[in-house]
C-alpha cells in the first residue's frame, strides 16, 4: 500500500512521492523561546515525531529540520518586563526558553532534529533573500521597514484558500507606516530605540517573523523540499507568507504541507488569562512521557483535540494495561499461532500509510494484547511484535518504559496484575475473586475488548 498523506496545498490525500528516494526532506516550524513551552507545543512536535519514526521505519533516509525563532516582538516584550539593557535582557530571554525547551522535547522522547537554525544565524541570508525581492517587484521598502506586496502575487491564499478580497473582509488588517496596501507584510522592520537590530541596506533593523523560515528551509533543504509542518494556526498568515515568499523569489518550495489540528483545554483555547496554562513540564510531572505521547495519539493529527487531567489519567490507564502486559509476557503460556500478529502488524502499519492514523495503529496493539489474553496468539511473540511497532510511534523507548503508571497503591497495582495473570491462563474464579475485592476496596473492574477498564466508584 502506498503512503498516503492530506496535503494542505491540495486539501487532498495523495499519495506520497518524495522528489529523491529514498531521501525525505522535513522541516517543521519550532518554537518561538519566550516562554515555557506548552502542552500544545508537544502535540506537534509528537506528531512529527512519529511522522519522523515512520518514514524511517519505512526505509526513508529522513532529514529534519526545525527552526528556533529567537528574536521576536514577544521575546522583546518579556525582556522589555525583566528590566535593565534592551538587547542584552532580550538575549538572555532566549537563552533562557531556549534551553528550557530543549530540556522539555528531551524529556518526550523526541528524535533531535539533524538541523536546528536559529533566526538570529540567518540574519545575514534573510537580507540577501529580502534584497532578491525588491529585485523582483516583489517588495519595496516603506517609511519603516521593508514590505511584501501581495497582490503583485496571484497564487497568494493558494494555501489557506482565501481570496485577498476575503482576507480583508475577515480578519483585521492595519495599513501601517509603510504599506502601499493593508495585506502586505513585513519583511524587515527597521529598528526602534533600544531593541535588537542588525545593519541593512534599508538601515539598523530585524527580520520580519514569516521571512526566516522561507530562508532557513530553502537554504539548508534547497528550493524544493517534500514536507512542511506545523500548527493548523499556521497556516495563515505564517505559512501562506512563507509560501508567497518563496514563489515571489522563484523558488517551488514545499510540495506537501501537513498541519495538526489545535488542542485546547477543557474546551477552550489555551491561555495564561483563563488560568489554562499547561506547560510540558507540568504535565510529566503528573505522569511519564509515554502517557503524553499516548494521549496525543489517541486523535488523529489533523484532528482538534481536547485536553483534561481527566483525558490524560484515561490514557495512563491505557498505557498501564500495555505496559503490565509487557512487564508480565514470562507468565503466559506460549506456542500459539502467529496469524493474529501478522494481522495486527498489518493493521499497524496501514493505518499509518493512510496518512498517519496512529488512533488505528494504536487499536492494533491493543487488539494484539487482547489476542494474547484470549489465548489466540504466543504471547512472547505477541509482546515482542507491541514492543517493536510501539517503537515506530515513540513509545516504551525509556529504561523504565515497561513499568506500569503508579495509578493505584501498591497494594491495588499488585491485585490488577495478579488478576491479569489469572484472566491470561483463563484461571476465571481466581479472576473473578479478585475482581469482587478489587469492588470491595472501592474499585470497578470491566473487562473489554481491548483490556481492563479500571476506575474508581463514583
Amino acid at each position: 500500500m502506498a503512503i498516503r498523506f492530506t496535503n494542505t496545498l491540495t486539501g487532498q490525500k495523495e499519495d506520497f512521492l518524495p522528489l529523491n528516494p529514498p531521501e525525505v526532506t522535513m522541516y517543521v516550524c519550532g518554537v518561538t523561546v519566550y516562554d515555557d513551552s506548552h502542552i500544545g507545543h508537544a502535540r506537534g512536535a509528537v506528531v512529527f515525531d512519529v511522522l519522523r519514526r515512520f518514514l524511517q521505519a519505512s526505509e526513508f533516509n529522513v532529514r529534519h529540520v526545525r527552526n528556533i525563532t529567537d528574536v521576536d516582538d514577544k521575546i522583546i516584550d518579556r525582556a522589555r518586563k525583566e528590566g535593565g539593557d534592551l538587547k542584552q535582557a532580550a538575549k538572555a530571554v532566549a537563552g533562557r526558553y531556549t534551553e528550557r525547551f530543549r530540556a522539555d522535547f528531551a524529556q518526550l522522547g523526541l528524535l533531535p532534529p539533524h538541523e536546528e537554525p536559529k533566526a538570529t544565524e540567518f540574519i545575514e541570508k534573510m537580507i540577501v533573500f529580502i534584497q532578491d525581492l525588491i529585485t523582483r517587484g516583489m517588495a519595496y521598502e516603506g517609511g519603516d521597514g521593508v514590505y511584501f506586496s501581495v497582490r503583485k502575487l496571484p497564487e497568494y491564499g493558494r494555501l489557506s484558500r482565501q481570496k485577498p478580497d476575503q482576507m480583508m473582509e475577515n480578519a483585521h488588517v492595519d495599513a501601517g507606516q509603510g504599506k502601499k496596501d493593508p495585506l502586505d507584510f513585513a519583511l524587515w522592520k527597521k529598528a526602534k530605540p533600544e531593541e535588537p537590530s542588525w545593519l541593512s541596506p534599508w538601515g539598523l533593523g530585524r527580520p520580519g517573523w514569516h521571512i526566516e523560515c522561507t530562508t532557513m528551509s530553502t537554504d539548508l533543504l534547497k528550493d524544493s523540499f517534500d514536507i512542511h509542518g506545523g500548527g493548523q494556526d499556521l497556516v495563515f498568515p505564517h505559512h501562506e507568507n512563507e509560501l508567497a515568499q518563496a514563489l515571489g523569489a522563484g523558488k517551488p518550495f514545499a510540495r506537501v504541507w501537513l498541519h495538526n489540528g489545535l488542542l485546547t483545554v477543557n474546551g477552550q483555547k489555551m491561555s495564561k488569562s483563563l488560568g489554562n496554562f499547561v506547560t510540558i513540564e507540568e504535565a510529566l510531572k503528573r505522569h511519564p512521557a509515554d502517557v503524553l505521547r499516548l494521549f496525543f495519539l489517541s486523535a488523529h493529527y489533523r484532528s482538534p483535540q481536547d485536553f483534561t487531567w481527566e483525558h490524560l489519567d484515561e490514557a495512563a490507564r491505557a498505557y498501564e494495561r500495555l505496559a503490565a502486559f509487557l512487564d508480565h509476557t514470562g507468565d503466559f503460556a506460549q506456542g500459539k499461532e502467529t496469524a493474529e500478529i501478522r494481522k495486527a502488524e498489518e493493521k499497524f502499519h496501514a493505518a499509518l500509510e493512510d496518512d498517519l492514523n496512529t488512533p488505528k495503529a494504536l487499536a492494533a496493539l491493543y487488539d494484539l494484547r487482547a489476542a494474547v489474553t484470549h489465548g489466540k496468539t504466543d504471547s512472547l511473540e505477541a509482546a515482542a511484535a507491541i514492543e517493536k511497532l510501539g517503537r515506530i510511534l515513540g513509545l516504551f523507548l525509556s529504561d523504565n518504559a515497561t513499568a506500569p503508571c503508579a495509578l493505584y497503591p501498591e497494594e491495588v497495582q499488585e491485585l490488577l496484575d495478579e488478576r491479569e495473570t489469572a484472566r491470561a491462563h483463563k484461571d476465571f474464579a481466581a479472576s473473578d475473586r479478585i475482581r469482587k475485592q478489587l469492588t470491595e476496596m472501592g474499585y470497578v473492574v470491566e473487562d473489554t475488548a481491548a483490556g481492563t477498564v479500571v476506575r474508581k466508584h463514583a
